[in-house]
């Protein structure tokens, strides 16, 4: 004869509420998982720290965790960003500028990346002046009286090495490109325009500075620093088995060029990232909910 002790009975118990539970839920979607399936509820985000994707990579992150994930937002060197998704280090990015900028760096991680397409159209990298500066093209460069560096950003940057390639193709003897960062630019094209110098900086659209200054691109008839590009959004490979609700968000997600600077506008009036993020979500919930279709 069988004997059960009270931790048996205990756990036989147990056993059958969770077979019951089990049947109900079973019950209610048929035993799929639905898109709303948090998954690993545990996120990292990269990103380089430019303005523009400190706003973008803030408001998905934001909106991720809205839905119940816990983000790490993790600022990193422009190819080890790459590199972290790529080797499932990092779960995602929504800061790959295709196709020029991050171009050999998504040919080297093509094959290990997921990419879930174009979160912004109409981006754009080029060498930015004043309005007041008399220099039509990047050539009008190699005779300006009184300057010879370009103000760059992060040493390894697209548009860094982009402009490196500009003082060869366009003979600007002389000419050397200084990198700092994103942050630094920005200090020193307002103090030059206060005093109403002449400087020039490695610039990129969408950008806040566009809001504030008036400014231009030189002209770049050769076409080094290309066209059009678009920004995207790459994943790790795994990602969606993994957390699939935020895979569906981060696939959903899509903004324009004036949602991306108003967010950075108001981080460089001073408000932090995550206090800008949250601004903006608030006054765009339908585009939010866009993003979030088909999760809750």
């Amino acid at each position: 004869m069988l004997k059960f002790s009270w931790k048996h009975v205990a756990l036989l118990f147990v056993l059958s509420i969770t077979l019951i539970a089990c049947a109900d839920s079973g019950d209610d979607n048929g035993g799929e998982e639905t898109a709303g399936d948090l998954g690993d509820e545990n996120i990292t985000l990269v990103y380089v720290e430019w303005d523009s994707e400190v706003a973008s990579t803030n408001v998905i992150g934001q909106v991720l965790e809205n839905q119940g994930y816990n983000v790490e937002y993790t600022p990193i060197d422009n190819a080890i960003m790459w590199e972290a998704v790529a080797s499932g280090d990092a779960d995602a990015m929504v800061a790959a500028w295709l196709p020029g900028t991050h171009g050999d760096l998504f040919e080297r991680y093509e094959a290990d990346l997921v990419q879930l397409g174009t979160n912004l159209e109409g981006a754009k990298i080029g060498l930015v002046v004043p309005e007041y500066m008399d220099v039509t093209t990047i050539a009008d460069l190699a005779d300006y009286d009184g300057l010879t560096a370009i103000t760059g950003v992060e040493a390894g940057a697209g548009v860094v090495q982009a402009a490196e390639n500009a003082v060869d193709v366009y003979g600007l003897d002389g000419w050397t490109v200084d990198t700092s960062s994103s942050g630094a630019m920005a200090v020193a094209l307002g103090e030059a325009i206060n005093n109403e110098e002449p400087i020039v900086v490695t610039g990129w659209t969408p950008h806040w500075k566009f809001a504030d200054y008036d400014l231009k691109y030189l002209e770049d008839p050769e076409e080094v620093f290309g066209g059009a590009e678009t920004i995207e959004t790459m994943v790790r490979q795994g990602f969606e088995e993994d957390s699939p609700a935020a895979y569906q968000i981060l696939d959903q997600f899509y903004w324009e060029a004036s949602d991306m600077e108003e967010v950075m506008l108001e981080i460089s009036e001073g408000a932090t990232p995550e206090e800008a993020a949250a601004n903006w979500i608030e006054a765009n919930q339908d585009k939010v909910d866009e993003w979030t279709a088909g999760i809750e």
